[in-house]
């Protein structure tokens, strides 16, 4: 799932995506009942979905899913407040490989070739996740591929060389 969040002047930005088995739309529960994104099914999907009162219910039968569903809501603002520092302090090279390396930490699969991601990647979905424009993300992707250190296929990105896409995303300003 890509869980995109669109501004009052129309333009939207893709927050983050969800992988099988992983929760989303429980940011409600512990806001004033609204959250505005949307969340948009990338390959055939199966969603389970309880109502309010069935999740409260369950939470109090069995706490466990209340520390689950906090810690999984903690490691997401973790997340959040370190693409943040990535935006004030990184180039967008840099921003644009840490995005690649996560998705492909979170979402990879190990192919022949290298890491593919596991679901179908637009340029702008690169741009919006690491901060920066869909020229800068095309054109940084297209340096890598023209490099051979990644390849893209029917939207399909597939790291060649993961090594190479961190010492990127590790350097220092200079």
């Amino acid at each position: 799932m890509r869980i995109s969040q669109y501004g009052t002047d129309g333009t939207h930005m893709v927050l983050r995506f969800i992988g099988p088995g992983e929760l989303f739309g429980t940011v409600p529960l512990f806001t004033n009942r609204r959250y505005p994104a949307d969340a948009i099914a990338l390959t055939e999907t199966t969603e389970a979905s309880w109502s309010e009162a069935a999740l409260l219910d369950l939470i109090t039968r069995h706490p466990q899913i209340a520390i689950n569903t906090i810690r999984i809501v903690g490691t997401r603002l973790q997340d959040a407040q370190e693409r943040m520092r990535e935006l004030g302090t990184q180039r967008a090279d840099q921003r644009i490989a840490r995005t690649l390396l996560r998705l492909a930490r979170h979402s990879g699969h190990n192919t022949a070739v290298g890491t593919t991601i596991a679901f179908p990647l637009r340029r702008k979905d690169v741009a919006d996740m690491a901060g920066t424009t869909l020229h800068t993300a095309s054109r940084v992707l297209t340096g890598w591929e023209r490099a051979g250190f990644l390849t893209s296929h029917r939207r399909r990105l597939t790291i060649r060389n993961l090594s190479r896409l961190t010492r990127i995303a590790e350097e220092s300003r200079g």
